[in-house]
């Protein structure tokens, strides 16, 4: 029942931004510093980073998928204080590198969050910090109540989820891990994304979960959680719903932080 790993979508990772989807980073940047972004996908919220830290500070991003580097590579390898270097988040080399360690919806992802942790902590410097954005996949809402359709994709989701060990409430236990690898001055910070009809993001934000479906309902139904019929059916109610009934949506994400003594 294991999952080798998990890939995600491109058109996903790559219309993503820093200021957008990584907001507490945002206020912690500042120029002249070094930061590692484990599991940086495509590099578009890298490269933010590297901006903000500016001509003398640096950013490395680090990922499994060499396609998604490839992507970055393309993208992005002009950028001259920033670098993309293949790597495992629970295998990485770094010793006492960099001021700022982040990872953003990464650890979801990972049965065992807490080796990677322990290997991010080893690539700060002491009194660095370690920024971590993640969801609690288990309490994510939407205005008015979903097609039924739709929700029972949903609930495969997290059951597939979970048959994988990985953490469908990571956001909320990520406090416990960080002190539990030595971090102190541990703090948690509720970074919901709430989207609501009218806003000009709406439509993109809603479709994300007609491409969450395209993405990994295939890997669903090879896993015995849903029938492939019952994907095409839940993507196609979704989709005509969220056009027309959707009001808000609400996924539930946490930035934790803390300081490397």
């Amino acid at each position: 029942m294991h999952a080798q790993s998990h890939r995600s979508d491109p058109r996903i990772l790559g219309r993503r931004t820093l200021q957008r989807d990584h907001r507490y980073l945002v206020e912690l940047l500042r120029p002249g510093i070094s930061v590692l972004d484990v599991g940086c996908g495509t590099g578009a919220i890298t490269a933010g980073m590297a901006k903000a830290v500016g001509p003398l500070g640096y950013v490395v991003g680090v990922d499994r998928d060499e396609g998604l580097l490839d992507l970055a590579r393309k993208e992005h390898g002009t950028v001259p204080n920033l670098r993309f270097e293949y790597g495992d988040a629970t295998g990485l080399n770094y010793r006492m590198q960099f001021d700022i360690v982040t990872a953003a919806r990464t650890l979801q992802w990972i049965a065992d969050p807490k080796p990677a942790l322990s290997k991010m902590k080893e690539a700060a410097r002491p009194t660095g910090m370690l920024v971590v954005l993640d969801y609690n996949h288990a309490s994510s809402e939407w205005k008015p109540d979903p097609p039924r359709e739709f929700s029972q994709f949903y609930s495969a989701f997290l059951a597939w989820r979970q048959a994988n060990e990985w953490d469908n409430e990571i956001a909320d236990h990520l406090p416990e891990l960080f002190r539990a690898v030595g971090l102190i001055d541990v703090e948690s910070f509720v970074q919901d994304e709430v989207v609501e009809r009218g806003e000009p993001e709406f439509a993109e934000r809603a479709a994300l979960w007609s491409e969450v479906i395209e993405n990994i309902g295939e890997q669903l139904a090879k896993a015995g959680f849903c029938l492939e019929s019952d994907l095409q059916v839940a993507r196609q109610c979704y989709d005509s719903w969220a056009k027309t009934e959707l009001v808000t949506q609400r996924l539930a994400m946490r930035t934790v932080t803390g300081i490397v003594p």
